[in-house]
């Protein structure tokens, strides 16, 4: 039987070309262009796997990782991605995920990872599976911070106001400004520049 396939990608012409790959090796339950609207379709569809880019707008794919590896343990995570830092491979295999490929080898490597993933093993691409990866230089900072001001934080980092993260979150202006306010303090940072370079250099954002 074919595994039911959501895929994640804010790439338009990515995501065709991942649905032309697949086609005739799973089943594609779905798509989504952001990290809150993979969640979402996610949690209605209940794929076998989910593949998913780290780099996605409202909520990055580590984000939505953590969520669907607590809110949906049985269904094995894909990440497909154009970081090769051990930072993001050790983070990801933190979380539990089954696969990580790169995106410039997805045309020879996908397939070989989704048919490991059924098996229940795991993929992890050639090029960063030598990496060595120091345990000490993880976001340690990142994991202080709550899921909603790790939601706050990536959507400073998109350019949104106060205003625009708190209609985005169903929250008060005020109760936004807080959490932003609490998220400098836990990283130790003073303006919102800063709060922006370090989203950036942690693959937060889609730019």
């Amino acid at each position: 039987m074919r595994p039911r396939v959501l895929l994640a990608d804010d790439h338009v012409l990515m995501m065709e070309g991942l649905q032309s790959l697949l086609a005739g090796h799973v089943e594609l339950v779905g798509s989504a262009v952001d990290g809150r609207a993979l969640v979402d379709a996610a949690m209605r569809l209940k794929p076998d796997i989910v593949i998913l880019d780290i780099s996605m707008p409202v909520m990055n794919g580590i984000e939505a990782a953590r969520q669907l590896r607590k809110d949906l343990p049985n269904t094995k995570l894909i990440f497909l991605t154009m970081y090769s830092d051990a930072l993001y491979v050790h983070e990801a295999l933190r979380l539990g995920i089954s696969a990580y490929v790169l995106k410039h080898s997805a045309s020879s490597e996908l397939l070989s990872a989704l048919q490991a993933v059924q098996k229940g093993q795991k993929y992890i691409t050639p090029r960063v599976v030598q990496v060595e990866v120091e345990p000490h230089r993880l976001h340690v900072a990142d994991r202080r911070l709550t899921k909603r001001q790790r939601e706050v934080l990536q959507l400073v980092a998109e350019g949104m106001t106060a205003k625009e993260i708190a209609s985005t979150l169903s929250l008060s202006v005020k109760t936004a400004q807080f959490h932003k306010a609490n998220v400098m303090r836990t990283l130790g940072l003073r303006t919102t520049a800063e709060l922006v370079k370090y989203a950036i250099r942690r693959g937060m954002t889609p730019f």
